[in-house]
C-alpha cells in the first residue's frame, strides 16, 4: 500500500512537459523564413544575394538563441509558441524595412536615413529586456503590490510628451520625447504598466462593479456610484486625445480597460457603456480638433484627399488612398518581394503603412498569414489567462493580450480603410524602437505568467504515519 501511495503522488507532480525542444524547433523556422525573404528581396532588386545577409542572419539567430536560452533557464514551463511567433514577425518586419531602405525614391528624399540598422539594434535591445523581465520577475504576483504605483508611473509616462523642452510634436501628434538625440514613445511602455494597475484594481473591486441595480433591455445596468472608475479612465483617454492628439493611445487604453472590466465582472453592460462613451468622446473631440478631423476626412473620402494633396492644398494627405492602391495592386499572391511600389507612400511607408508593403508584395495570402500570426499570439495570451491559477494573473494576461489585439486592429483597420488612421505602429513589424522594445517586454510578462500557470505543483511531503496505517476488514 505504501508503494502504491508513493507512485500516485509522484505521477501527480510530473505535470505538463516543458516543451522547450518544440520551441527550439519552431525558432529554427522563425529564423530561416525571414532569411529566405531577405535573399529574395536582394535577388529581386539587383539580381544578387545581399551583402548583409550574414550580418542579418547571424543577428536574428543570436536574438532567437538568447531568447530561447533565457526561457529555457528562467521559465522552463512557459508557452512554447509565443517566442517563435514574435521572432518570426520581428524578422519579417526587418526584411520589409530593409527592402524600403533600398528604394531610390525614398533615398532621394531629404529626410531619408536607413531604418533597418536601427531597427535591428532596437530588436536586440528588446530581446535583452525580454530576458531581463524573465530574470527579475520571478513571480508575476509580485506586481500586484505595485498597483497604485503603476497608476502613477503610467500617468507620468503619458504626461512626459507634454513637458516643454522634452516632448516633440511630429506630424501633428505629441507622443514622442527626445532623449540624447533619440525619440522615445512613452505610451508604448505605459500600456504594460497601466495593465498592471487595471489588473490589481479590478481584482479588488470586481465584486462591487459586478452589482447591478436594474435590468433594462436585457442588460444589467451598473449602479451610479460604480460608474466612477470607467468615467475616470474615459476622461484620461479624452485628455490624451485633446492634448496629445493621439487617437491610437486613447482608444488603446480605454478599450483595454473595458475589456478587463468585462472579464472581471462578466457584465455585458460595461461593453455597451464603453462603446457609447468612446463614440461620444471621439465625436466631441473631432468637432474642434483639426488633426482628428483630417484623419476622419481621409478615412471617409481618401480619393478626394489624394487629389487635394496633389494640388498642393495644405492639411490633406494622399497616403490613405495610396495604401489602398497598394492593397489592390498586390492581389491574391502579390508582386513578389522587392517588386512592389509601396515606397510611393513616402516617409510613413515603413511605419504607419508597412502593412501596405506586405499587401503589395506578398498579396492577400501573405497579409492573412501575418494577421494569423498576430491572432495566434493573442490566442496564446488568452490561453495563458485561462490557465493562470490566480485572479491577478488572469486579468493581467487578458489585459496585455487585449492591448496587443487592439493595437493590431487599429493599425490594420486604419491602413485598410476600416477605421480612421491612428498613427500607431504594427507590433514587431513597423519601424519604431519604443514599440519593438515594449512589445518584447510584453511577451516576457506573458511568458512569466504562462510559466507560473503551467509549472507542476510540488509533490506532497511523505506522511510517516501512512506507513503504519493498516486497513482492517470486518
Amino acid at each position: 500500500m505504501s508503494s502504491s501511495t508513493h507512485q500516485t503522488s509522484t505521477i501527480g507532480a510530473v505535470g505538463a512537459p516543458s516543451r522547450r525542444n518544440t520551441e527550439l524547433a519552431l525558432l529554427v523556422f522563425a529564423v530561416v523564413i525571414p532569411v529566405f525573404a531577405y535573399i529574395n528581396v536582394g535577388l529581386a532588386i539587383d539580381g544578387s544575394i545581399p551583402a548583409g545577409l550574414a550580418t542579418y542572419g547571424l543577428s536574428l539567430g543570436a536574438m532567437a538563441a538568447l531568447g530561447h536560452l533565457a526561457v529555457r533557464k528562467l521559465a522552463p514551463y512557459a508557452d512554447p509558441l509565443l517566442l517563435p511567433l514574435a521572432t518570426l514577425l520581428n524578422g519579417l518586419g526587418l526584411v520589409a524595412i530593409w527592402r524600403l531602405d533600398q528604394s531610390e525614391r525614398l533615398q532621394a528624399r531629404r529626410e531619408f536615413f536607413e531604418q533597418a540598422p536601427n531597427q535591428l539594434l532596437y530588436s536586440g535591445l528588446g530581446i535583452v529586456l525580454f530576458a531581463l523581465v524573465l530574470f527579475l520577475l520571478k513571480d508575476h504576483r509580485v506586481l500586484q503590490r505595485y498597483t497604485y504605483i503603476s497608476m502613477l508611473a503610467a500617468l507620468v509616462l503619458l504626461l512626459l510628451p507634454l513637458v516643454p523642452g522634452l516632448g516633440k510634436d511630429l506630424y501633428g501628434a505629441k507622443i514622442w520625447i527626445s532623449v540624447a538625440g533619440f525619440s522615445i514613445q512613452p505610451a508604448e511602455f505605459a500600456k504594460i504598466v497601466i495593465a498592471v494597475f487595471f489588473a490589481g484594481y479590478l481584482m479588488v473591486k470586481r465584486d462591487a462593479l459586478a452589482l447591478a441595480s436594474r435590468r433594462f433591455l436585457g442588460l444589467y445596468l451598473p449602479r451610479g456610484r460604480d460608474l466612477g472608475p470607467i468615467l475616470v479612465v474615459w476622461a484620461v483617454s479624452i485628455l490624451i486625445l485633446v492634448f496629445e492628439t493621439d487617437l491610437g493611445t486613447s482608444l488603446l487604453f480605454f478599450g483595454m480597460f473595458v475589456i478587463m472590466l468585462y472579464v472581471a465582472t462578466e457584465r455585458t453592460s460595461w461593453i455597451v457603456f464603453g462603446l457609447l462613451m468612446s463614440a461620444v468622446g471621439a465625436v466631441t473631440v473631432a468637432t474642434f480638433e483639426s488633426h482628428v478631423q483630417q484623419r476622419v476626412q481621409a478615412w471617409l473620402d481618401p480619393m478626394n484627399e489624394w487629389k487635394l494633396s496633389r494640388q498642393g492644398v495644405t492639411g490633406h494627405t494622399e497616403q490613405s488612398q495610396e495604401a489602398l492602391w497598394a492593397f489592390g495592386s498586390g492581389g491574391t499572391l502579390g508582386s513578389g518581394w522587392g517588386q512592389g511600389h509601396s515606397d510611393l507612400i513616402g516617409f510613413a511607408a515603413n511605419s504607419d503603412f508597412i502593412l501596405a508593403t506586405f499587401a503589395e508584395e506578398i498579396g492577400l495570402t501573405g497579409v492573412m498569414a501575418i494577421l494569423l500570426l498576430y491572432v495566434l499570439i493573442v490566442q496564446r495570451g488568452i490561453r495563458t489567462a485561462l490557465a493562470a491559477r490566480d485572479p491577478f494573473g488572469k486579468l493581467l494576461a487578458v489585459g496585455l493580450s487585449g492591448a496587443f489585439a487592439l493595437q493590431v486592429f487599429v493599425v490594420a483597420g486604419g491602413v485598410m480603410g476600416l477605421i480612421p488612421l491612428t498613427g500607431m505602429t504594427l507590433p514587431f513589424v513597423a519601424a519604431g524602437g519604443s514599440a519593438v522594445i515594449a512589445n518584447w517586454a510584453l511577451i516576457g510578462v506573458l511568458l512569466r505568467i504562462s510559466d507560473t500557470a503551467r509549472r507542476p505543483a510540488p509533490a506532497p511531503a511523505p506522511n510517516p504515519d501512512a506507513e503504519m496505517t493498516q486497513v482492517v476488514r470486518p
